[in-house]
């Protein structure tokens, strides 16, 4: 099946082939066939075909050392032939799909099916004189008054416009929705840049603007956007598990393997490679077209229900590979190109796929903290709500029927039918409006708004949230792992002292001052070994700092030749990266870096630089006042860390070992023998250098400590220095009692003797730890899931961890949101992680912080108000009903106040912007209720206040007012102005509570900061005016009479009372009222961390065990098909998108994301197990979770 949409695919390129030969030395297709090589076989075809290579660059038209001279025409030309580097996007949904997917939702359907009756019904005159329908009794009454009949049908219409209004409604909202994710994609995307060499010249470039031809260089950290040929390397080590599944790196080298497919990452090393296939001609992208075939084809069987012939399969084919490879792409360009693994084991055959499935429905990561509450809450509320509906029907009924049938003794007669029919109809009508004001549609709505909204704003406080919920969650946080370097410092290198020649300078000296063969070696020793990439350039502005580009620490060194008058590019000219003979780069075991090249005289001589401590146990010599070596023993090297190294780290330097070593030409030492290697040194010169901290960090910190969250670091860095930063930033402050060790020391604090850690030791250690040095990426990991795991805290701890290395992957994946940088961070760290700094710094978490608290609060506004118009109109349509038969708030009235509630409510509360006061709070956590008992007080106090208005107006309003009673109309009778009364009271002090919703902890001041959000003041006006033109011009449809201005002083001196009465319940104080406390714990959740692994629909069992035993069984099915339909539905539209991003945590069990989730949950697997199995043997051994997203 992927043959032939592969070869449709390629026929094209297939007839353009000759004059591909005529443009180029090679095809698409032999390019294509070249890169499905591995090893020896690459090697032999690239030298056989193509004559190494040099030969496939001068085939390619480009210069394996310049690069393409970068001519628009040329550029042009390669990506009609080879194609461009993007996959093409699957379409979006159409708005018209929207609307279908929001006419699914239960409550509008029975709605729309009652309407319809009532229409029916109200077209259908029944035979027969008017004699005979008299017999009818009361029911009849009211039919034939002044043609009222013929207005019959206008109730059964407007509530199927108010249900088109609400459909339309939702429709766009997602509609808007997806349309934001896919900006945000866009903009990720964008972000993604690549180093390659145009016109001699190192460039940055976007990802999509790379072409066959190119030159790129690859370095540690990045993810090869396409697939290209290694032209030369330096201990390049790739992991491939994303595309082979194996979790070993590989090594590859010019001569060996020098094949690099897109979508790997490189672990090690650096090197440059010529670009030979993009975009759909990747490796990758031969996958996600496979993939998309596939999946839609799946998809498209199980509609038709039944197999498809082949030739209609084949045509439909293409266009879903590109539709659905697409779907994928944007999480490619993210970083992402994780998932491949599924399709390559699903080939092997059917069973092979539902294993898979399985496999990955089980690890599912708990639903965020909202989410899960909110979910309890809606499934408790939409039982509640059907209790009521089915109660006032039954009601309803038995009172119609036993007044006619048994108290009047009527026959039934068949001529009367229709009638009865009709007002049967009438109280299915009024029970379905109960139920739907109980049912807080908007919720899921608010719960959009607010993620949405603050993810915008957070773009602007430099957070791009790349998962959703990641926003939310943030707010609960309770502890922050941050890195030192570059999030707390400002990551701009300086050499401030140095030790050279025996002396210790406390400034840079003056070089005449330095002998002169330790300053030619110590030149030359930073020049060579350094990232060729790692420059210092001109300043931008007048009068700025010099720019550095690449790796920081390096760059502080280059500084230091340039501050020593001297001039690191003309040695590079003299030594260009290729005649480099070896080269050891930096990784986090070794924690050095070394070059080796080979003098004229046939010798070699290495040069090396590292963390000082680690360098200088290698060193055996040290290069004295003349620059001649002299031995350097154990108790010198003690000496000199006592006398230089603490009291330059105790300064808050980083302090880096410069050395050498010569090996004779003959023999050539074995290079492989590291440890033999990179020993018997000799030390040219110690460097501190400093890396000051931000200086907005210590007031951030401050504020996260105000606000209940735990800082700590953990560096790499030399223990006094991370000490010395932490008191600067505010971390740790002396005299208190608290923990700063390093990798070592905690190792061994919670490791076991054989090494396993336990959770016991962890508890111990991690209350107290502020400063982690040495850290391994290990230990990072270790202790984020220590964290997590502990149970010594009533409130399971919230983690956030910083990170920027390929090696901080695993801990960014394990945290509960993970914050990568955006400036300094690799590709494989900015794909683990939730949320990316734009600008590295420590105080845009704290932003984020403020965010997050604002998207739980907000939601918690808006439930307070939402559940107040829900208990009021629900017990006031149950009880006007049960004692007048009528609904004192009719079907149409009811949507309009639901929707205006829902919907704008949700959007004027939702867009609250944050307040400094959010962070001086301790973080909720998890187990505390989401309606908390100052928040029920209010729903009550307000809901009592409403009650009495109401039930007043509607028993004794016809007096107060002097008006004709509205109650026990007859079937169709004309609105009256009493009843118009109290839906416009209704309304208006639903309006005024909205502002009394404004506040959530019992404040005072509910206007307080009214003005800074336009949107509420905007939504409050508009809602008023909407509500005058419906009570003056509604008429028949909204069952409204016209008021004079009277009655609508009165109306809204009612609605005012609401905040009169407010300030009333905020003097209550919760002490006294002890039964709230129950009621606030209606959404409690004992979330243990593997509760959430059960389905959804488990969930809904674990609520139902909590409501009454004897509940009737008809009832139960049918709240099962409401609750489960409804409610996980509207949920997992409201936080999951269809764009790839957030489904990483949604465990989806609806058949439209399905296909999506199977392939991205086991990818994310594969990727994160070979992150962290390389590290050492306890990621490894982690469970699974560490793979799971």
């Amino acid at each position: 099946m992927g043959d032939m949409s592969n070869s449709d695919f390629y026929a094209k390129n297939q007839r353009n082939e000759d004059n591909h030969a005529a443009g180029f030395g090679c095809s698409v297709m032999e390019l294509r066939s070249l890169m499905e090589l591995r090893g020896t076989e690459a090697v032999v075809k690239l030298q056989e075909d193509y004559g190494g290579t040099e030969g496939l660059c001068k085939r390619l038209k480009t210069s394996p050392t310049e690069g393409l001279a970068g001519a628009q025409p040329d550029l042009d030309k390669r990506k009609e032939i080879f194609g461009k580097n993007l996959i093409p996007p699957k379409k979006p949904k159409t708005f018209l799909q929207l609307v279908w997917e929001a006419l699914q939702d239960v409550t509008l359907i029975i709605l729309e099916l009652a309407a319809l009756i009532s229409l029916g019904l109200s077209f259908y005159h029944p035979p027969g004189d008017s004699s005979g329908r008299e017999s009818c009794g009361a029911a009849a009454g009211g039919v034939e008054d002044e043609g009222e009949a013929d207005a019959g049908w206008i109730e059964g219409a407007a509530i199927l416009l108010s249900v088109v209004c609400v459909v339309l409604v939702t429709a766009f909202n997602d509609w808007s929705k997806e349309k934001q994710f896919r900006g945000l994609q866009s903009r990720i995307e964008q972000e993604q840049k690549f180093q390659v060499v145009r016109g001699s010249q190192v460039i940055q470039l976007p990802v999509a603007d790379i072409v066959v031809g190119d030159i790129a260089q690859v370095k540690y950290g990045d993810l090869l956007p396409a697939d290209g040929v290694l032209i030369q390397g330096n201990d390049v080590k790739i992991d491939e598990s994303s595309l082979t599944g194996e979790s070993d790196h590989v090594r590859k080298s010019a001569e060996k393997d020098p094949m690099l497919l897109s979508g790997t990452h490189v672990m090690e090393g650096s090197g440059r490679m010529v670009v030979t296939a993009v975009g759909v001609n990747s490796q990758t992208g031969i996958i996600f077209t496979l993939l998309g075939a596939g999946t839609e084809e799946e998809e498209k069987k199980e509609k038709k229900g039944g197999t498809v012939e082949d030739g209609h399969q084949n045509t439909g084919k293409m266009q879903d590979g590109n539709m659905e490879s697409n779907q994928i792409k944007v999480k490619k360009q993210a970083g992402a190109a994780a998932m491949e693994m599924q399709p390559l084991k699903s080939a092997e055959g059917g069973e092979a796929d539902e294993k898979e499935r399985k496999k990955v429905s089980v690890p599912k990561k708990e639903k965020s903290v909202l989410q899960g509450k909110l979910t309890k809450l809606a499934v408790q509320i939409g039982k509640a709500g059907l209790l009521m509906s089915a109660i006032t029907v039954i009601i309803l009924v038995l009172f119609f029927a036993i007044d006619n049938f048994v108290m009047q003794k009527r026959p039934w007669m068949p001529e009367c039918t229709p009638i009865y029919i009709q007002y049967f109809v009438k109280f299915f009508i009024i029970g379905v409006t109960v139920l739907v004001v109980a049912v807080p549609e908007g919720l899921p709505l608010a719960v959009t708004i607010s993620l949405a909204y603050s993810v915008k704003k957070m773009m602007k406080d430099n957070n791009l949230v790349r998962h959703l919920d990641a926003c939310e969650t943030m707010g609960n946080a309770t502890a922050i792992c941050s890195d030192k370097t570059g999030t707390l410092t400002t990551n701009r290198m300086t050499a401030v002292q140095c030790y050279i020649g025996d002396v210790h300078y406390k400034e840079i000296p003056d070089p005449g001052a330095l002998p002169p063969k330790s300053l030619d070696l110590l030149v030359n020793s930073i020049s060579i070994n350094s990232a060729y990439t790692t420059k210092i350039l001109p300043p931008d502005k007048e009068g700025g700092l010099p720019k550095q580009v690449g790796n920081k620490t390096e760059c502080g060194l280059l500084g230091l030749v340039l501050d020593l008058k001297r001039d690191y590019q003309p040695i590079r000219n003299q030594i260009p990266e290729e005649k480099l003979y070896k080269v050891y780069t930096f990784n986090s075991v070794r924690k050095s870096m070394s070059t080796v090249v080979k003098l004229s005289d046939g010798s070699f001589r290495m040069y090396s630089k590292g963390a000082s401590e680690i360098v200088l146990k290698k060193c055996s010599y040290i290069l004295n006042e003349v620059g001649e070596p002299r031995v350097f023993r154990p108790r010198d090297k003690d000496e000199m860390v006592k006398k230089v190294i603490e009291p330059m780290a105790s300064n808050g330097l980083r302090t880096i070992c410069v050395a050498y070593r010569d090996f004779s030409g003959d023999p050539e030492p074995n290079w492989e023998d590291e440890n033999n290697i990179l020993s018997d040194l000799t030390a040219i010169c110690v460097v501190g250098i400093e890396d000051p901290v931000r200086p907005e960090v210590p007031d951030a910190i401050l504020k996260c400590q105000r606000a209940g969250i735990t800082v700590r670091m953990v560096t790499g860095d030399n223990i006094n220095t991370a000490r010395a930063i932490a008191i600067k930033c505010g971390i740790i402050h002396p005299g208190e009692d608290f923990l700063c060790i390093d990798g070592k020391e905690f190792n061994r604090r919670i490791r076991n003797e054989k090494g396993e850690v336990e959770q016991e030791r962890m508890d111990k250690v991690w209350p107290k730890l502020r400063v982690l040095a040495r850290s391994s990426p290990t230990d990072k990991h270790t202790l984020v899931k220590g964290i997590i795991d502990s149970t010594m805290v009533d409130q399971r701890q919230v983690v956030a961890v910083t990170g920027d290395g390929t090696n901080d992957g695993p801990a960014l994946k394990k945290a509960d949101v993970g914050f990568a940088m955006g400036i300094a961070g690799t590709d494989v760290a900015k794909e683990a992680s939730d949320i990316i700094l734009t600008d590295d710094n420590f105080s845009s978490i704290v932003k984020a912080v403020m965010w997050g608290r604002n998207v739980y609060d907000s939601i918690s506004k808006f439930l307070q108000f939402q559940l107040t118009v829900n208990v009021v109109a629900v017990i006031v349509a149950f009880t006007g009903a049960c004692i007048t038969q009528d609904s004192p708030l009719k079907a149409v009235q009811m949507l309009w106040v639901n929707l205006i509630m829902d919907t704008f409510a949700s959007l004027a509360l939702a867009t609250e912007p944050p307040t400094e006061s959010l962070l001086k709070r301790k973080p909720y956590g998890r187990n505390k209720p989401l309606i908390s008992s100052t928040m029920t007080k209010n729903i009550l106090g307000h809901g009592v206040y409403q009650l009495i208005i109401i039930f007043t107006l509607l028993f004794v309003g016809e007096q107060i007012f002097d008006i004709d009673s509205g109650r026990n109309a007859p079937l169709h009778a004309p609105p009256s102005e009493h009843y118009t009364i109290i839906f416009n009271t209704f309304v208006m002090m639903q309006l005024f509570n909205e502002i009394n919703a404004r506040k959530i902890h019992g404040e005072r001041n509910v206007f307080d900061g009214i003005f800074r959000n336009p949107i509420f003041c905007s939504i409050v006006f508009g809602t008023f005016a909407m509500q005058i033109v419906i009570v003056q011009f509604g008429g028949k449809p909204f069952s409204c009479q016209p008021l004079d201005l009277d009655k609508w002083m009165w109306c809204v001196f009612l609605g005012l009372g609401e905040l009169v009465w407010g300030q009333v319940i905020a003097t209550i104080p919760n002490s006294r009222l002890r039964f709230l406390r129950r009621a606030g714990q209606l959404t409690q959740k004992d979330e243990l961390p593997e509760e959430d692994v059960n389905e959804d629909n488990e969930e809904i069992d674990h609520a139902e065990r909590e409501l009454r035993r004897g509940q009737i069984l008809w009832f139960r099915g049918l709240n099962r098909i409401q609750t489960q339909i409804d409610v996980v539905n509207t949920f997992k539209s409201g936080t999951s998108f269809q764009g790839a991003g957030a489904l990483r945590r949604q465990s989806s069990t609806t058949s439209q994301t399905q296909d999506v989730t199977n392939v991205s949950s086991p990818s994310h697997v594969s990727l994160s197990n070979a992150l962290s199995s390389p590290t050492s043997t306890t990621a490894a051994t982690a469970p699974p979770t560490t793979g799971q997203c």
